[in-house]
């Protein structure tokens, strides 16, 4: 199923907001009130019009801040199988990937690993404004808790000699919770907009370096050297690098290497297999194979039947569920005393999550035609942490981009999605959990090298991207973030990248100047009409921008939704949950006189947002473009996106052009 799939968007099963297909309002007062109006309502509504639209208002706001009351009272069962599918999809890949997290690199039970991929899932199905959106455990966070514990662990080794685990999850527990106040407090006050402070050069190389640093830590399981790692005490990912390069050869378990290693292998050829087959044959059903799901029970049936254990070859061993209790107190004394801390590392957190969240989240509102709203997700988001705090050793949990994406691709149209999949995932901690008594860890390790490889497979893309832009700038940046996350540590590399960040945001603007042009009656000028009464806007359907400034990553990241509003509401102050004012345009002319000059990460995502109104079906003219803007389009391929007709002397060209094709 793709993004063009519009029969599906169709049903009342969605949060409100609009469909690029639709042109209707979505809150109407026949959706909103149940059975309509009667005479003794249409009475009232005559003699009180004030409390009848303040009472209507109160509904609008109370759907739009909790999607949930709108999207399940009108939920179609008709859309139900595509949303079982895609969630029961997910979990398939979820259940062994949130195992892996919790036990490889968060040092966390495996139960904690399976809660954190439900409990804040379901919180955030209820309050999200993404209908993909897959939250749970993600691979650089869950390393990030990983390495706090580890770091209490060395600090006070004595503490807690005969149980480390009562440790780890004081420190996972209010981890989680300070994760889920800060997103909570950012969303309340509005402080959305933080998805603009980092740019694509610097999350890129944040990611990749975390890629690394993550590859390093599990080539130590899986080589079989964990008990000699732990003797040697090793700090930093270098320290790391440089015991492996020492040690691997001449004391590496050789069985525990040729498993880990054969999984990894079998992983990449079936998900490359995959790839390949889908696109030479179409055949589409073979991305229900749920590969890591079947190596991880096959490994696991193997283990039990040679024994592997007896071999020196480390299992999961016995995990009881009843030890692990579902209902604790985030602030006890024992969780506080981690509080000091782990505080920086939890703004860390909630920064990072939020910003790979929200990605995820616009990808799938631009694929399928509906706003996403920064704010509600960090609300969203941040509830779902904190509630999941109260299961003591919980992970920290955000959206994901390959998840969400995979969500969307078998059928997920609703988050009810979600709902299945958390419902999986919980009955997989009760009834599957126990039958993986035998699972090789170092198959955990090779699960997580596949989500290591595939983020590594995407750096190319991006570096190939600037390198042709000559987008040294960021180029730099990205190098810069990399090499002081993989030197010294996560937290270093990534506040570093903030404080350039901000600095990039505090020289330049983080909001695109815009305004709607009109026909000045008589004459060939075009005038904004927020500033000449005169100026009348063309005929309906036609919207003509001008954009007033130079582009960069900052100002042009927001231009999407800015021009969405604009398209909707004109330029005038109105609430995302109140209708529609204009109808959407046909036909969208940008004057670009004001742009001088256009950065390699803002003509990407320039580039985006013209496919999407393409997709659309929307015709785009572009008027006044200059000589650096022209340059940096046609290297993009903006050009050969558009095609020659669409560029333009000047505004009265591209309209005479429209008056022929209409």
């Amino acid at each position: 199923m793709t993004g063009t799939d519009t029969p599906a968007l169709s049903t009342g099963r969605s949060t409100p907001s609009l469909e690029a297909n639709e042109r209707v309002p979505l809150l109407t007062p026949n959706i909103l009130e149940t059975g309509g109006y009667s005479a003794s309502a249409a009475a009232t509504s005559t003699r009180q019009p004030k409390n009848e639209s303040t009472r209507k208002k109160i509904k609008q706001r109370f759907a739009y801040y909790v999607p949930s009351t709108y999207w399940l009272p009108n939920y179609s069962f008709s859309s139900f199988g595509g949303d079982f599918l895609a969630g029961a999809t997910v979990a398939c890949v979820l259940i062994p990937q949130s195992i892996s997290y919790a036990t490889s690199l968060a040092k966390l039970s495996p139960v904690a690993g399976l809660a954190s991929a439900a409990v804040p899932g379901i919180i955030y199905a209820l309050l999200g404004s993404s209908r993909q959106l897959n939250v749970a455990p993600e691979a650089a966070l869950s390393l990030l808790v990983g390495q706090a514990v580890a770091a209490e662990l060395n600090e006070q080794p004595h503490s807690y000699p005969n149980d480390p685990a009562v440790l780890s999850v004081a420190v996972a527990t209010i981890i989680t919770f300070q994760v889920g106040v800060f997103s909570f407090l950012l969303g309340i006050f509005r402080l959305g907009f933080i998805d603009v402070v980092l740019s694509r050069a610097l999350l890129r190389g944040f990611v990749t370096a975390i890629a690394v640093v993550i590859m390093v830590e599990q080539l130590i399981p899986m080589l079989g050297l964990v008990e000699l790692a732990k003797q040697h005490h090793l700090d930093t990912t270098i320290d790391k690098m440089v015991f492996l390069l020492e040690y691997a050869i001449p004391n590496g378990h050789e069985k525990t290497a040729s498993i880990a290693f054969t999984a990894l292998a079998i992983l990449i050829v079936i998900r490359l297999t995959k790839a390949e087959l889908r696109a030479r044959f179409k055949w589409n059903w073979v991305y229900f194979i749920p590969e890591v799901l079947i190596v991880v029970v096959a490994s696991t049936a193997l283990s039990e039947m040679f024994k592997w254990n007896e071999d020196g070859v480390a299992i999961l061993g016995t995990i009881p569920l009843a030890e692990h209790a579902w209902i604790g107190f985030p602030l006890k004394p024992t969780n506080l005393r981690f509080m000091k801390s782990t505080t920086s590392l939890s703004v860390l957190i909630a920064v990072v999550g939020f910003l790979d969240s929200i990605v995820a989240a616009k990808q799938n509102g631009a694929r399928f035609g509906y706003s996403i709203s920064p704010n509600r997700e960090l609300v969203a988001l941040g509830a779902g942490n904190l509630v999941g705090s109260f299961v003591p050793g919980l992970l920290p949990a955000f959206g994901s981009i390959t998840r969400s994406r995979l969500n969307a691709d078998f059928g997920g149209r609703t988050q009810m999605a979600s709902l299945v999949c958390s419902t999986l995932v919980i009955l997989a901690t009760f009834f599957l959990l126990p039958a993986l008594e035998y699972l090789p860890k170092c198959v955990l390790g090779s699960v997580i090298s596949l989500v290591v490889w595939s983020l590594l497979a995407e750096a190319p893309h991006d570096l190939a991207f600037y390198f042709k832009m000559g987008a040294w700038i960021d180029l730099a940046l990205m190098s810069l973030t990399f090499i002081l996350t993989l030197a010294w540590n996560v937290e270093v590399g990534v506040t570093c990248s903030v404080i350039i960040s901000l600095l990039l945001v505090v020289r330049r603007s983080s909001k695109t100047r815009i305004s709607i042009l009109g026909h000045i009656p008589g004459t060939d000028r075009w005038k904004p009409v927020n500033e000449n009464p005169d100026a009348e806007e063309a005929q309906e359907g036609v919207l003509i921008i001008r954009i007033r400034e130079s582009l960069d990553f900052a100002n042009t990241a927001q231009l999407k939704e800015r021009l969405r509003r604009i398209e909707l509401y004109g330029l005038d102050k109105a609430h995302p949950s109140e209708e529609p004012r204009r109808s959407q345009a046909t036909k969208l002319v940008f004057h670009m006189l004001d742009v001088e000059s256009i950065d390699a990460s803002a003509t990407q995502i320039f580039y985006e947002l013209l496919e999407t109104y393409k997709a659309r079906g929307v015709g785009l003219f572009v008027t006044h473009l200059r000589p650096q803007p022209r340059e940096y389009f046609e290297k993009s391929g903006i050009f050969e996106l558009l095609g020659p007709k669409a560029f333009h002397e000047n505004v009265a060209a591209a309209m005479g052009f429209i008056d022929t094709i209409r």
